[in-house]
């Protein structure tokens, strides 16, 4: 059940990082501190002064700096809704709702992987690197070691590398070969050579349905993070809805996140 309370804020644009033609990065900020926030949740931002964008816009947690009390979402231009959220500017108001959903199994969970010197694999595509940044901060925070395993087309989609470097080992796989291993995450040769105890993935669904396969293969407990359309946040308008052993569920209620045992991707 979920009991974490949820926030409707008004938070102030200390930043927008245009850190490639399609992302940006916004850091956003209020005078009180922010409230409890977990890795992979996330938030629906209201698109302002627009006439056809009616609906808040889901977007991921990307960070949470406690220590300049800045929450960072890194924002996919893909609409006219994140174009708004794109054309920010420092000390502008942005209205969010969060946190919402259900996030990363985190090192406190009393889960069987968090035995010593086991390592955590998480991996992610495109814009779905966003959460792993501030899963890889808590796991690091809590003494496990993160290995990220990251993928895009070519090396200019890569983003925020430093920012990963902070908090465990990188991987790359560019389609293109351009910088690490060429191919598509799933072919890094990391896979072969070493086991996790736990591989947390979010990134497009192909992608994601491939890293639940190899995990399915080598018996290693796996989560991912779905990216369904999710018009409300709340469970309340059903257009995100997913197939489960459960029956349908809600993937911004009960989820994003959830274990692959549970889905029905591998039938």
């Amino acid at each position: 059940m979920d009991t974490m309370k949820k926030y409707q804020l008004d938070l102030r644009v200390t930043a927008v990082l245009r850190l490639h033609e399609r992302y940006v990065l916004l850091r956003l900020t209020q005078d009180e501190p922010l409230p409890p926030m977990l890795p992979g949740q996330f938030v629906e931002v209201r698109v302002d002064g627009s006439q056809h964008t009616f609906l808040r816009r889901p977007i991921s947690i990307n960070f949470v700096d406690r220590q300049n009390n800045e929450l960072w979402l890194l924002v996919a231009t893909v609409g006219e809704g994140t174009r708004w959220m794109a054309g920010l500017q420092t000390g502008d108001v942005v209205n969010i709702v969060g946190p919402l959903g259900h996030g990363f199994s985190g090192p406190n969970g009393g889960t069987a992987w968090q035995s010593e010197g086991g390592q955590v694999l998480l991996v992610g595509g495109g814009v779905g690197v966003a959460p792993l940044l501030y899963q890889g901060a808590a796991l690091k925070e809590a003494g496990v070691q993160a290995v990220f395993l990251l993928g895009a087309r070519t090396g200019k989609d890569l983003l925020l590398l430093d920012e990963f470097r902070k908090y465990g080992e990188v991987l790359i796989t560019t389609e293109d070969g351009s910088v690490g291993e060429r191919g598509f995450v799933t072919q890094h040769t990391v896979l072969q050579q070493r086991r996790f105890q736990l591989i947390q993935s979010c990134g497009p669904t192909p992608m994601m349905k491939s890293v639940a396969r190899y995990a399915d293969q080598v018996d290693t407990p796996c989560e991912v993070s779905l990216e369904n359309m999710m018009a409300c946040g709340l469970g309340a308008c059903l257009c995100c809805v997913e197939k489960t052993v459960e029956g349908n569920l809600c993937v911004c209620k009960e989820g994003p996140v959830f274990n692959i045992k549970k889905l029905l991707w591998q039938s």
